[in-house]
């Protein structure tokens, strides 16, 4: 869990787009029909799109959301040296939404003269962190990394947001992209319109070529945003952001970062 957390909080202290590390999930598919089918799903942090060649990405905080809205399970979990893995079978029709969530905390005080450092999180923090611990410091981490999959027709009741930290709320359903054609979202940030966020998008295959070919758009009013799709493939797209709205009160900031991996197909 410890390692999981010290993940979020460094991939939440900086812009994505500065960091040559980039977390993401991957699907082996991401539309697909038959009767009870499974997916694969990778889970990693790497330096090219979508390769593991760094470290694998922790599925402590791994949540599923399956078309009725209720919690899904997922099946032979394990992460080795450069991925985490795990199964997912699709019994119920309709759009599944997969995330890695993590909420934590960073801590640092003087101790004898000392300096102290702590990760961790809000149910542990009370109980390791000293309560008069000299020039304490404490900021929290709120971070989503996440994909969509749709068995037979999408649906949206796994879309709802929770209202929580960054969100995606699509306006185009996100398993119904395609090459050429704009699709529309929306960004939110506990439940609210994020205005002004710079999103940063990025196709796979960045081993294989000189260049990030990164699109960037930014949030209107009502943290709307548009992208056209110049060709099919694996997309990742991130953005963060900080403020003082923590749900600690020793906290005086808190770190957003938010991942979506899509699948862009041809027309």
């Amino acid at each position: 869990m410890k390692r999981s957390l010290v993940l979020a909080a460094m991939l939440a202290a900086l812009p994505f787009s500065a960091l040559a590390h980039k977390a993401w999930l991957l699907p082996s598919q991401t539309v697909i029909a038959g009767e009870n089918p499974w997916i694969t799903v990778d889970a990693a942090v790497s330096n090219d799109l979508f390769y593991f060649n760094h470290v694998p990405l922790r599925l402590d905080g791994l949540a599923i959301t399956q078309p009725d809205g209720s919690a899904g399970k997922s099946a032979n979990d394990a992460t080795g040296r450069y991925r985490s893995v795990f199964d997912l079978q699709l019994t119920q029709q309709g759009t599944y939404r997969l995330a890695v969530v993590n909420d934590g905390l960073f801590a640092s005080w003087k101790e004898d003269g000392k300096p102290k450092r702590w990760r961790g999180n809000e149910a542990s923090f009370a109980a390791e962190v000293p309560k008069n611990a000299q020039d304490l410091q404490v900021s929290q981490s709120q971070g989503r990394v996440e994909t969509f999959v749709t068995h037979g027709a999408p649906s949206d009741a796994a879309l709802k947001p929770s209202g929580k930290g960054i969100e995606l709320v699509p306006v185009t359903h996100p398993n119904d992209l395609f090459a050429g054609e704009a699709a529309r979202f929306k960004l939110q940030i506990d439940g609210k319109p994020a205005a002004g966020l710079e999103v940063e998008i990025v196709r796979g295959g960045t081993r294989y070529r000189n260049a990030q070919d990164e699109i960037k758009v930014t949030t209107d009013a009502q943290g709307a945003f548009s992208v056209t799709w110049p060709e099919a493939g694996m997309y990742w797209l991130e953005t963060g952001s900080q403020d003082d709205k923590t749900t600690v009160k020793q906290a005086k900031q808190r770190r957003l970062s938010y991942v979506a991996t899509l699948e862009v197909l041809p027309q």
